[in-house]
């Protein structure tokens, strides 16, 4: 009796390990393995040129890993899957959840398509230790404060489920015909960038396993405060890995578990498990509040005075505005795809509130740019340093980047890395280099203006500025 044929298809899941769809599929009979680049659906939330560079090499590690049995497609899934199901003769169709908007929008059209015509399809959580419906407050509403989120709500559910081993035999179905080539996505730029990017990064779920036991070998220990320091090896630089589903959060989750059973520095293994807790808020929000990426959520902030300067905005996505730690997270995202996370705050906060430019430029860049760009996690960050999120920074919090500078890179090695041209100024100037006697400045061989810039705007007056901004806004509401 031949065995039927179910088509896994992935998405935000690049990966063998702890897939639960792929596993169920397995399981029912011989497999196709599918991936499909949807930029039809996804409209203006389609995968930036970082993100699409990453893609590009994850898929190429996943085709590899599947012995060149890829299926790979380009369209709409709403029409191609119907069509790939009947050439094939599959009887199922087996995916994983995604949580985007757009995405649940078309998966639910599919899914109807698919059983009205007797093709059995089954969803599966790979992507979150928590599924969103099921984190609520007492009276079902969904939490809007991370704090009650996670420890009333995420620790107190069932715990997240023990992570899968990878199928230990599947029996893959040839590739239809009119399978593309990876190549043929055209993910990778045109231009050098991901030349530039590629030193930095390994990609593909073997690389993503061995950057979690990496980091919780050598810099879970010390995490609590080690995290915020740009240059300390404190931080898991797993964001890309988790987000194209290289590695589940299941299999970080446990990992560290598993530490602090043995290590004794649980605080640290505490606070790595609350950001993984940051990222489950993050898909809460997007999932309950699907208007995220566009709309504040606090209303009051759509009368905000944001002001039109093309030229700032410029100068802080090139990394010239004269603050050195702006210019080096502003660099570092340039040339690598990444940004320190503390960095990213202190950048978000200078665009928003000492430029008084609009957090939607600041999403979109990061869009673009971040090898981790992720709808909700970009979406759910910049509301919160623009204050108009769900807890949210205050809008009257303003980190200032000398001081930023100052306290978490004090021998200014992250911002001598990325920004060399100050690499000869002692550090008791090197985060305001306009406050240097004109010496100092020889000696480094800096001409302010000519060899770096000057700054776009004053800190204390741009403050100030901000802050009239938002009284405005309570004037209004």
């Amino acid at each position: 009796m031949a065995s039927s044929i179910n088509i896994h298809w992935f998405r935000q899941d690049l990966r063998l390990a702890d897939n639960p769809s792929l596993v169920a599929a397995v399981q029912a009979g011989d497999v196709l393995p599918l991936f499909i680049l949807d930029d039809d659906n996804a409209g203006e939330h389609k995968t930036g040129a970082a993100g699409r560079w990453w893609l590009h090499h994850a898929l190429t590690a996943l085709n590899k890993s599947l012995d060149g049995n890829l299926c790979v497609m380009r369209g709409d899934p709403v029409d191609i899957i119907p069509k790939l199901v009947a050439k094939v003769g599959a009887s199922g169709v087996f995916w994983n959840r995604c949580y985007e908007p757009w995405r649940i929008a078309r998966d639910k059209v599919l899914k109807t398509n698919l059983t009205n015509n007797n093709i059995q399809v089954e969803s599966f959580n790979g992507s979150l230790l928590w599924e969103p419906w099921t984190v609520l407050k007492g009276d079902g509403t969904p939490y809007r404060v991370f704090t009650p989120f996670y420890r009333r709500g995420c620790l107190n559910a069932a715990p997240p489920r023990l992570p899968l081993a990878k199928p230990e035999t599947m029996k893959l179905v040839p590739v239809p015909d009119q399978s593309l080539s990876i190549d043929a996505l055209g993910l990778l730029p045109d231009r050098d960038w991901g030349l530039k990017m590629a030193p930095h990064w390994q990609i593909g779920e073997a690389a993503a396993l061995a950057r979690l036991y990496d980091f919780i070998d050598a810099g879970l220990k010390g995490y609590k405060d080690g995290r915020n320091f740009p240059a300390r090896p404190n931080t898991s630089r797993l964001s890309a890995h988790l987000h194209w589903g290289e590695i589940s959060p299941n299999m970080a989750w446990y990992a560290a578990i598993e530490t602090r059973d043995q290590a004794g520095f649980d605080n640290d293994i505490d606070v790595f498990l609350s950001e993984l807790g940051w990222r489950e808020f993050s898909h809460s929000l997007l999932y309950h509040f699907p208007h995220l990426p566009r709309q504040n959520l606090q209303s009051k902030f759509d009368n905000f005075p944001w002001q039109s300067n093309d030229k700032n905005l410029r100068a802080w996505q090139q990394g010239q505005t004269g603050y050195p730690i702006i210019d080096a997270g502003m660099r570092e995202l340039w040339e690598t795809g990444y940004m320190h996370n503390r960095v990213r705050m202190i950048v978000g906060s200078f665009l928003v509130k000492n430029l008084l430019l609009h957090w939607h430029h600041g999403e979109a860049w990061f869009w673009d740019c971040l090898v981790d760009a992720d709808l909700a996690n970009n979406s759910a960050g910049w509301q919160w340093i623009a204050g108009c999120g769900a807890d949210a920074a205050p809008y009257f919090r303003v980190f200032n980047p000398i001081t930023q500078g100052t306290k978490f890179d004090a021998d200014g090695s992250y911002t001598r890395r990325f920004v060399p041209e100050l690499a000869n100024l002692p550090n008791k100037y090197l985060f305001s280099p306009w406050e240097a006697p004109a010496l100092e400045l020889q000696v480094a061989g800096i001409t302010l203006g000519k060899d770096y810039p000057k700054p776009i705007v004053d800190v204390k007056q741009s403050r100030e500025a901000a802050l009239a901004a938002f009284a405005t806004t309570r004037v209004i509401s």
